[in-house]
């Protein structure tokens, strides 16, 4: 215990040490704060697409990057209508209402979509409603009358006839200072979408939204679904540490138990371990993996499993069959079974814990590798499609040739993540391997 403690204080002298347990320490953190604020059901839910992203954009970049590059670019405004001045006007067997729904457009560049959300409340009669936009130049343009329902979208750019007569898709014809120009400035100011309403119904009403798309959106950006990629960029962090810390526990654990086990009986145990070993080293793990996801199942506890399986027999066993036979020679062995300790007593309090302090920095740098390969199957199709995983992102970004369109965030975060990841483990392995290896310590 005290070389344990002298060697974990000694980490105190190495700054990478201090470097890589702060981005540790940033992860598991993160991974706690996801796990509460977005529960495992609600993530799989919303990452499933729907109706909860419908006001998101389209594969908008983050807003972080505009302003860290100087981009002027318009970030989502949603405009809805209960701060709207309401008029009301009755009629025999109804009520006409009129909502003004006035946006303060600054943005230099032309919002990236445009949509109306209306509800309507009612019980037989569905109320109509028709839409008037005014511009901050006092013009007014009419965008069409509806007859809706309950809940009704009305996505105005892409409106094939409202477009024709403007010369325009709707996002750019009604925000241009000249929408027939060759290159449309924006007119900055305020906008006005005017919903006139008339109910048929004593008790009915209508509410209504303004959304105009931006063309970055939130801190992490949007995919081609509009789903937020700050959810897998979250939700990755957990299943990325959980997969890894099981698969380096499971493997290690087992190796080192059976490694000692058959150093301390020898003979035919030792002879059958050191055979299963040789076999399994040729191997190869990722192509059975592949093979695994892609005859039988990707589901990610799955891949766990087989990932733990295959690393039983791994060639560590070799490793710590080295380190362990000058052990079972030592004297205090010896003492032990003079006194009559028994062979499971051996293995575990004398044998094992000899080793585990040269073994931690190899137990810590083996958990990124883990994580890349969950990522890495992922990135080929492999991972778990109900999962939102960094290796998820990366593959959706190369199959919607995210590099190509020019949306690098889909691509730079996961993987500065994942970079992340592997050098906060590395930093304190290394650091730890300086600390607990004998042969590194006067280095």
């Amino acid at each position: 215990m005290n070389r344990w403690l002298d060697g974990l204080k000694q980490l105190r002298d190495y700054p990478s040490a201090l470097a890589g347990l702060a981005i540790i320490t940033f992860l598991v953190a993160l991974s706690v704060y996801t796990v509460i604020a977005i529960p495992y059901g609600t993530a799989i839910e919303r990452w499933r697409g729907g109706e909860h992203w419908q006001r998101n954009p389209v594969n908008a970049g983050p807003v972080w990057a505009n302003r860290l590059l100087g981009g002027d670019l318009p970030a989502t405004q949603t405009v809805d209508s209960q701060g709207a001045e309401r008029t009301v006007e009755p009629f025999p067997g109804g009520r006409r209402i009129s909502m003004p729904l006035s946006l303060d457009f600054q943005a230099g560049d032309f919002p990236s979509e445009l949509s109306v959300f209306l509800q309507a409340d009612f019980e037989e009669r569905q109320p109509f409603v028709r839409l008037t936009w005014q511009r901050p130049d006092g013009e007014r343009i009419p965008l069409g009358s509806y007859k809706i329902g309950a809940e009704e979208r009305i996505a105005l750019s892409q409106d094939r006839a409202l477009q024709r007569r403007l010369g325009a898709p709707a996002h750019v014809g009604l925000f241009a200072e000249d929408p027939t120009a060759a290159e449309p400035t924006v007119q900055t100011g305020t906008h006005q979408l005017i919903v006139d309403a008339i109910v048929f119904e004593e008790d009915a009403d209508v509410s209504a939204d303004l959304v105009a798309y931006g063309q970055v959106h939130g801190l992490a950006g949007t995919d081609h679904q509009r789903r937020s990629l700050m959810l897998a960029l979250l939700w990755g962090t957990p299943i990325a540490l959980a997969f890894g810390l099981i698969a380096t526990v499971g493997t290690t654990i087992t190796t080192l138990i059976i490694a000692a086990a058959g150093v301390w009986f020898g003979g035919w145990v030792d002879a059958i371990i050191q055979r299963l070993t040789e076999i399994n080293m040729i191997l190869p793990l990722l192509p059975v993996l592949v093979m695994v996801g892609t005859l039988y199942s990707t589901n990610i506890w799955l891949i766990l499993a087989v990932v733990v399986a295959l690393g039983i027999f791994s060639a560590g066993i070799k490793t710590y069959r080295a380190m362990l036979l000058p052990i079972r020679e030592a004297p205090y062995i010896e003492a032990a079974r003079a006194y009559g300790a028994g062979n499971g007593r051996i293995v575990f309090r004398y044998m094992i814990p000899r080793i585990l302090p040269v073994l931690l920095p190899t137990f810590v740098t083996l958990i990124p590798t883990y994580v890349f390969l969950e990522a890495s199957l992922a990135v080929l199709g492999l991972g778990d499609p109900s999962l939102p995983t960094w290796g998820k992102l990366l593959n959706a970004a190369q199959e919607q040739s995210a590099l190509y369109h020019g949306f690098l965030y889909w691509v730079l975060e996961p993987a500065a993540l994942l970079m992340l990841t592997g050098l906060g483990f590395a930093m304190l392995g290394f650091a730890l391997d300086r600390v607990f290896n004998p042969r590194l310590r006067s280095v």
